[in-house]
């Protein structure tokens, strides 16, 4: 169970970067530039809620750029990622765990309510990491809509804190 307040658990994972180069990508060389990481989790590349929440980072993005590095990481293979990128322009990393280490880690996969049935997958999860690799903010179980701004939100808030 990974909280608030805690070190981020380091990994490497497959995927693309904002200018959509394919290479494997660790949190703690990203952590090396300085910036705050946003990791959020989401279940599918193309589908509605998940392309919701993914435009709302890219467009968010202006905001956060200099504070952040947002990355999107759900089980998806690298070239659905790469058709997801390309179809809505994203611009920022996206990583593929195939394997749910890092779903897992998080306590981003697992059982979830989905129409009154309990089922196994991706918990909708993001989280605010501080340079030093430390967890500042944790949602679970988040509504992709309306949820970017409150990231954003909560990042000016730890921020203006400093």
């Amino acid at each position: 169970m990974v909280e608030e307040g805690m070190k981020a658990p380091d990994f490497c994972l497959m995927g693309l970067t904002p200018e959509g180069e394919e290479k494997e990508i660790c949190l703690k060389e990203l952590l090396n530039k300085g910036m705050y990481i946003i990791l959020y989790f989401y279940p599918k590349d193309n589908t509605p809620g998940c392309t919701t929440e993914a435009c709302d980072f890219r467009d968010n993005l202006n905001i956060l750029s200099d504070k952040a590095i947002v990355i999107g990481v759900s089980p998806d293979s690298i070239e659905s990622h790469k058709k997801f990128k390309e179809k809505y322009n994203l611009n920022f990393y996206l990583l593929s765990d195939p394997d749910k280490n890092v779903l897992e880690q998080y306590d981003a996969y697992g059982e979830k309510k989905s129409y009154g049935k309990i089922t196994k997958g991706v918990i909708r999860s993001t989280y605010i990491i501080s340079p030093e690799g430390n967890i500042i903010k944790k949602w679970r179980n988040v509504r992709a809509k309306g949820h970017v701004p409150k990231v954003v939100e909560t990042l000016n808030k730890i921020l203006e804190n400093k």
